[in-house]
């Protein structure tokens, strides 16, 4: 789309202002100058791959070589002719005491000079994609922007000295000085308030909408829930108990409800959901929990299944893997309402999965899934009322963000670990000590106690001199034999799911991996985790990755392994690391050192990118965004005033419409 051109806005400048003699050029600068072609040496035929084809150019102040490699001989005399004058731009070189500039920017004539902008805003580029048409289709994009009615208030956008949208967005795209290219410039505030308020409004549409559906009464009896009460081995704590108040409250509401449930590694969220889902089996309803992995998923059979059995619940499993005679009793079991609580995957979504009367749904890890997924879930429901859901995430997400992120949904947090859980030493060892390293794991193995050993790419890689974890899992199996396995996101989940067994019942004693074990399994005795090249990770990454081990009785210890020198940035994380076991806490740390635009792009993360708006440093818009949407939605709910339509149109100029259609499912 045209509009996504107009919101890749520039990250730099080029400035062809320096016009020196040719003889006075700096080295390595960018310099425009005026001068006559005079001689043209193509490479021989036999080394034409090999070697460039030079031009001969310059003017009463010196001599200019024009390199080019691979250049076609008839474009080149055509461009650059033999005692033709030419303005030539580019950065300048030296090679053997002459200067060269190797592939010009711009060649061009006196009158096409005079066209071309002195000051070329530079573009973020990814694989496959040059600047020359990147730059050329962003400018045909902007020599078309329509003018649009204003979706500001307009008191506002004269308090704020705010441009109109259309010339903030020539404004961002032509910056003169890289202070132009600051988040605080008018244009760019101007922008990021649309971007944010963009986003909220369509939270706040879908939780209105949500709020308009009635939803199912699901009070409970708590007959249930007291019963597990007097068979857990432990008590909840207070935190845990405010949760499920919380939620047990909006399930006995007639509204549905949405909410999301923020609870660092360890804090307990599993027997929180198991408590919600019980509300909706006593109240006549049943209950699905679904995860991300089919060894989540039977993790949670694992643990769930034995407690209904004891509370006179039936439960079962539904993953990809049940065929047959087994999948068509469990399907008509679900259907006729003998099975009160499903536990599953993506095998939940099947079109012949269907329900007696679901009431409740969990979702695990819901980063993990597509919108349209849950979606589809939550479609198995009565068709007049919403079914109630609640997500869990154990990603910690800075309070900055959660509002801006998660606006459509009530929101509950558990700041603390369960007691008991012990804490985690955490270490920091040079790369220069990796044979110390393995040669402890083999006091580890003769334990009966496991590690994990992550490392950041899959296969060797000839471009970037970091661990593999294939080359790392050979090296350690060459030692400790097939007590080595390995696990990576390239695999098949059936792949994967074996070896997580194997390691889970202890048949493996060290595992190696990529960060798919980011979110995973419970091994009590898995007691070390090793993160190779630890620098090359982000903060929240390496706290989840962390949080793998200290799930058993015994110490546990975690060697983030980093190859010196390290970086002002890469020693900051490290160090905070070292300070502090809080996710939460961890994440606000990220925030402020990496900024949310790398933070919200981490594909771990799960959550939404903005184009424009950096939540660290347009917070102070926030506040006003958030009683703008309030005001809107109070006096025109419909969008249906002329600044609604205008809104309307702001939402499906940063694709926001999609979000109103789909974000009901949570």
């Amino acid at each position: 789309m045209l509009i996504d051109l107009c919101w890749h806005l520039p990250s730099g400048i080029i400035d062809r202002s320096y016009r020196p003699s040719i003889v006075d050029a700096e080295i390595g600068r960018i310099a425009t100058f005026d001068v006559e072609i005079t001689k043209h040496t193509p490479p021989p035929v036999q080394a034409r791959r090999r070697l460039p084809y030079r031009i001969l150019c310059g003017n009463d102040t010196g001599w200019l070589n024009l390199v080019f490699f691979n250049a076609k001989a008839d474009w080149l005399a055509r461009n650059l002719p033999i005692g033709q004058r030419r303005i030539i731009s580019g950065r300048v070189e030296s090679f053997r005491d002459a200067l060269q500039i190797v592939h010009p920017d711009h060649i061009l004539t006196e009158a096409e000079f005079a066209d071309m902008p002195i000051i070329e805003p530079i573009y973020p580029l990814t694989t496959g994609l040059n600047a020359k048409p990147l730059s050329k289709a962003i400018r045909n994009a902007l020599a078309v922007l329509p003018d649009l009615a204003e979706w500001q208030e307009q008191n506002w956008l004269k308090k704020q000295n705010w441009p109109n949208w259309q010339t903030a967005l020539q404004q961002a795209h032509a910056p003169q000085t890289m202070a132009d290219l600051l988040p605080d410039t008018l244009a760019r505030q101007r922008l990021a308030y649309d971007e944010l308020l963009a986003n909220q409004l369509a939270l706040a549409l879908v939780r209105a909408r949500r709020r308009a559906k009635p939803g199912l009464v699901l009070a409970g009896t708590g007959e249930k829930q007291a019963e597990l009460r007097k068979i857990l081995p432990f008590s909840l704590t207070p935190a845990q108990e405010a949760v499920i108040k919380d939620i047990t409250h909006d399930m006995a509401a007639d509204k549905r409800m949405l909410r999301l449930l923020q609870g660092d590694v360890g804090s307990g969220k599993t027997i929180i959901a198991f408590m919600a889902m019980l509300a909706a089996v006593e109240s006549g309803k049943q209950a699905a929990i679904m995860a991300p992995t089919e060894i989540l998923a039977r993790q949670h059979a694992q643990t769930l299944i034995p407690l209904c059995d004891e509370i006179g619940i039936q439960a079962a499993l539904l993953t990809g893997r049940h065929k047959g005679k087994k999948r068509n009793e469990i399907l008509a079991d679900l259907a006729q309402g003998d099975i009160q609580i499903i536990i599953g995957t993506h095998a939940l979504f099947q079109e012949d999965v269907q329900f007696h009367g679901l009431g409740m749904i969990v979702v695990d890890e819901q980063h993990r899934f597509g919108v349209h997924q849950r979606m589809t879930l939550s479609a198995k429901g009565q068709e007049k009322q919403g079914v109630d859901v609640l997500v869990m995430t154990a990603t910690p997400i800075p309070r900055t963000l959660t509002l801006a992120v998660y606006g459509d949904m009530d929101i509950s947090r558990l700041r603390e670990k369960l007691p008991g859980r012990k804490p985690i030493k955490t270490r920091l060892i040079s790369l220069d000590r990796i044979d110390e390293v393995i040669a402890s794991l083999k006091r580890l193995i003769e334990s009966g106690r496991q590690a994990y050993w992550v490392c950041p790419l899959v296969a060797e890689s000839e471009t970037v001199d970091l661990a593999a974890a294939e080359a790392r899992a050979k090296m350690l199996q060459k030692i400790y034999g097939g007590a080595v396995g390995l696990i990576h996101g390239q695999m098949k989940n059936k792949e994967k799911d074996a070896v997580m067994k194997q390691f889970q019942d202890g048949a493996l004693a060290i595992l190696v991996a990529t960060t798919v074990v980011e979110v995973g399994v419970d091994i009590p005795k898995a007691s070390v985790m090793i993160i190779e090249h630890a620098e090359r990770f982000g903060l929240s990454q390496l706290h989840q990755l962390r949080g793998r081990v200290g799930r058993g009785a015994t110490d546990s210890n975690c060697l983030l392994l980093y190859r010196p020198p390290l970086g002002d940035m890469a020693q900051a994380r490290l160090k905070i690391m070292r300070k502090t076991e809080d996710g939460f806490l961890i994440a606000e740390e990220d925030l402020a050192l990496r900024g949310t635009g790398e933070l919200l792009g981490t594909r771990q993360s799960g959550l939404p990118t903005f184009r424009i708006a950096d939540i660290e440093l347009h917070a102070d818009l926030l506040p006003a965004i958030y009683d703008d949407t309030k005001l809107i939605l109070e006096s025109d709910p419909k969008l249906t005033s002329e600044r609604g339509k205008a809104l309307r149109l702001l939402l499906y100029l940063f694709r926001r419409d999609e979000a109103i259609r789909y974000l009901e499912s949570g």
